[in-house]
């Protein structure tokens, strides 16, 4: 579990490598990744984009942009939370996503929200510690 807190709003991320639609003889790996935004500020705010990072085990990185995340643009009350699941894939057994959500406040005001970077394993993977 990844967690990161930007100005009250908190980005929790579970990712699972998902084995049956995985083919590692194919280069073929993918990752569901359930994500939770939790309010814990003050007030209302509204997800409007999301901008991800996605680089594969190669060091080959994607960028991919656009409105809200899987088809809504959630209004997030104080105390409110919103939780959903996405995946991705890769041609290698491991890798990294990090992005950020752009967040609108009650009052019209836009910021960025961290989304903490997290690593995408598999068991086909080899990990190298320096």
């Amino acid at each position: 579990m990844y967690q990161a807190v930007t100005r009250g709003i908190q980005v929790t991320v579970k990712p699972q490598f998902l084995a049956d639609r995985s083919s590692a003889a194919d280069d073929r790996f993918f990752w569901a990744y359930t994500i939770e935004i939790a309010n814990l500020g003050t007030a209302t705010v509204q997800l409007k984009t999301r901008h991800w990072k996605i680089t594969d085990g190669r060091g080959q990185m994607q960028e991919v942009r656009g409105p809200g995340v899987v088809g809504e643009q959630p209004v997030l009350k104080p105390g409110d939370k919103f939780e959903y699941t996405s995946g991705v894939p890769l041609s290698t057994p491991a890798g990294l996503m990090t992005g950020t959500f752009q967040m609108v406040a009650e009052n019209g005001e836009r910021f960025d929200v961290e989304v903490p970077a997290f690593s995408l394993d598999s068991p086909h993977g080899k990990r190298v510690l320096h």
